[in-house]
């Protein structure tokens, strides 16, 4: 009559929670129409109405919980409700519930009827897209690091005392590297980069018998770039990050909210307009 994807795909459209999608299904026949069409009559299918909308403002949020950190990023349409209280009130009981919960990544969270509940209910108050894009979960000796109110997170693992921790959170959320050491970047990434170089020199007319010599220097200078220990550090740029450490720090992550999505074009003037607007209907 219906599979487990058409109970994902309406679930997709309305926001609804996985059993009530399938209750909705069964009732109507595997009609998917009619299904969304059973939902909205119960009040339920707000969401729908808001799947078209790019959801790419919202704040990255962390916690800390005993000897356990996450971070997680929330996305809404506007600026506006991503700094109301309710929507960070929203974020925290998320991180809560990945902190108290052995979640497997975002799609497993996404599927949890408590979130999809909390989700659903969320979107029905607010009357905006809401979605929860990713999370990291470190579990270990934990800093956590949340810049401008939430447009930008950190969490890091390691033993280095709190203030060097902190100064390297600071470090990652100004810098943003992209690996921790030079033995994580990725080898295809390495040969990329060594064959952008070699083009780089060639095209400016160096001999090609010190090519070689130059791609070497230069990918040394990459590092530096996209690697956080061989970083110059930002309080001192004559020593590198790793030459500042006290103990050890064996991974991080760092997001910056909306990075990768598509943006409205919308001012905060009308995006305030918008919200008295709605509240008008």
């Amino acid at each position: 009559m219906f599979t487990n994807k058409d109970v994902m795909a309406l679930r997709a459209k309305t926001g609804v929670g996985m059993m009530d999608c399938k209750k909705a299904l069964t009732e109507a026949n595997g009609d998917m129409d009619k299904a969304i069409e059973l939902l909205r009559e119960k009040g339920m299918a707000t969401a729908s109405k808001r799947a078209d909308k790019i959801a790419s403002q919202g704040i990255v949020y962390a916690m800390t919980k005993a000897n356990t950190g996450v971070l997680v990023e929330v996305n809404c349409e506007s600026d506006f409700v991503a700094r109301g209280d309710q929507f960070k009130e929203l974020a925290d009981t998320v991180a809560n519930y990945i902190i108290d919960n052995n979640v497997a990544d975002i799609e497993a969270l996404n599927n949890a009827q408590a979130i999809t509940d909390l989700v659903h209910e969320a979107i029905a108050k607010i009357g905006e897209k809401i979605n929860v894009r990713r999370f990291a979960k470190f579990n270990g000796n934990v800093t956590i690091y949340i810049h401008m109110g939430g447009k930008i997170g950190v969490m890091l693992e390691g033993t280095c005392s709190d203030e060097v921790a902190h100064d390297v959170a600071l470090q990652i959320a100004a810098a943003n590297p992209l690996y921790l050491a030079k033995e994580d970047v990725p080898t295809a990434a390495l040969e990329k980069e060594k064959e952008i170089l070699r083009a780089q020199a060639l095209n400016e007319g160096k001999p090609e018998a010190i090519v070689d010599k130059m791609v070497v220097g230069r990918i040394n200078k990459y590092y530096k770039d996209v690697c956080l220990l061989e970083q110059p550090f930002v309080k001192d740029g004559d020593k590198a990050v790793k030459n500042i450490l006290d103990g050890s720090i064996s991974a991080f992550v760092r997001y910056e909210m909306g990075e990768g999505l598509e943006k409205k074009n919308e001012d905060l003037a009308q995006e305030v307009q918008a919200q008295i607007d709605a509240q008008k209907k």
